[in-house]
């Protein structure tokens, strides 16, 4: 493929994704128009596996929008190499309903998140996500790290453990 090539591809892979995150924020129920019946949907620890269309609207849209009402989304930054793009950002939610057992707050809340698509034929085959559940659990009063997050060293609560014979600066 020539630079052009992979540049016209990379713009069109772009553009299928931002369709998507649309059709998302809209609460858009007809996801097929955006991905494959068959595609991969990997999510980190607390956010599960989805294979499938189906799996994914069931075991994460409809269980989001459940929890979380009122949502903006809100990515930072997209990028697009080829058949892959990515982005990172936030969705802006009211907590409206249960969310990992803890009742509805009416809190606001940030739920971070990083994506990777891979599209094909227009359509997202693959998409490899993190969303950071322990954010939006602190947010709710929860901290999963139970005081001991790596953050204590930032704030200077706690001294950073090191490696004998590596002292830090």
């Amino acid at each position: 493929m020539n630079p052009e090539e992979h540049q016209k591809q990379s713009q069109e892979t772009l553009a299928a994704v931002e369709r998507m995150e649309a059709a998302l924020g809209n609460s858009e129920s007809d996801m097929t128009p955006y991905f494959h019946e068959d595609f991969t949907w990997r999510g980190n620890q607390g956010c599960g596996f989805k294979e499938g269309l189906k799996a994914f609207r069931n075991h994460w849209q409809l269980p989001l929008r459940s929890a979380f009402t009122d949502r903006k989304y809100l990515t930072e930054k997209f990028l697009a190499d080829g058949e892959w793009a990515a982005c990172f950002g936030y969705i802006d939610a009211l907590h409206s309903g249960e969310f990992m057992g803890i009742p509805a707050t009416g809190k606001r809340v940030k739920i971070p998140y990083m994506d990777f698509w891979r599209v094909v034929d227009g359509r997202i085959k693959d998409n490899p996500v993190s969303v950071d559940f322990a954010s939006v659990l602190a947010q709710l009063g929860t901290d999963v790290f139970d005081g001991k997050g790596w953050e204590t060293y930032d704030r200077g609560e706690t001294v950073a453990p090191h490696p004998e014979g590596e002292l830090p600066e």
